[in-house]
């Protein structure tokens, strides 16, 4: 063998084993791309919603500030459907039986929690508001030494209900009952159910909020009216 011959066959060896180098680079690369994208994506964060800030501004005081206090009991639910922060759709128009969640959307409380905190904001602009259960020493201090009347709530339906694809409203149904403490026990004064829908602008969690929201405060609206006429 020739010097010359074997500095080219060293050679042509190095090259080729350069060569290999680079192309297992290139499969370790792709490799590793493929990796890459195979790896879950970040989950997405739902998003969070409540009624909003209400009124930015305190209310000029009148003649309603006098009303009697007025002792507010925990809301209950029924079945325990509405006792997370899920926000609810129904499809009227096919199995309407089926309550859905929106799978990136979420009350910031359940929604019990967020119609008694929205209704005792609104009724405190006229009355004193208690907490039912509460110290019967306190209760009575706050109604010249009488126990004040009760409000429970019961919240039967809170959901963005789709009539048609096209067409949705936020629902919500609830019944009122106002009790007076006695020594023989509770005893009723009057009770009412309400039914209150507002149109939803959007077929979407947001939309459904929103009417939620505004169907909220309309029905906030007549139990504070009907309170005032419950003699």
């Amino acid at each position: 063998m020739t010097r010359s011959f074997a500095i080219n066959t060293v050679a042509a060896c190095a090259g080729e084993i350069r060569a290999r180098g680079r192309f297992g680079l290139i499969i370790l690369a792709a490799l590793l791309l493929g990796a890459c994208s195979a790896l879950p994506d970040k989950p997405t964060r739902a998003a969070l919603y409540d009624f909003g800030p209400g009124p930015l501004t305190t209310p000029a005081s009148t003649r309603q500030a006098l009303l009697p206090p007025l002792a507010l009991a925990d809301i209950s639910t029924p079945g325990g459907v509405l006792d997370n922060q899920s926000v609810l759709y129904r499809l009227g128009y096919a199995n309407a039986q089926n309550l859905r969640p929106y799978s990136q959307a979420r009350w910031s409380m359940p929604p019990a929690q967020l119609v008694r905190q929205r209704l005792r904001e609104a009724l405190s602009r006229n009355r004193a508001v208690l907490n039912a259960g509460e110290g019967p020493a306190l209760n009575r201090g706050a109604n010249q030494g009488v126990l004040p009347r009760v409000l429970q709530l019961e919240l039967e339906e809170f959901s963005h209900f789709f009539a048609a694809p096209d067409s949705s409203v936020g629902l919500v149904r609830l019944r009122a009952t106002l009790v007076e403490s006695t020594p023989s026990g509770e005893k009723l004064l009057a009770q009412r159910n309400f039914t209150v829908q507002r149109p939803a602008t959007s077929a979407d969690a947001s939309g459904g909020v929103q009417a939620l929201t505004a169907a909220t405060d309309a029905t906030i609206e007549e139990i504070s009216t009907w309170l005032q006429q419950v003699p």
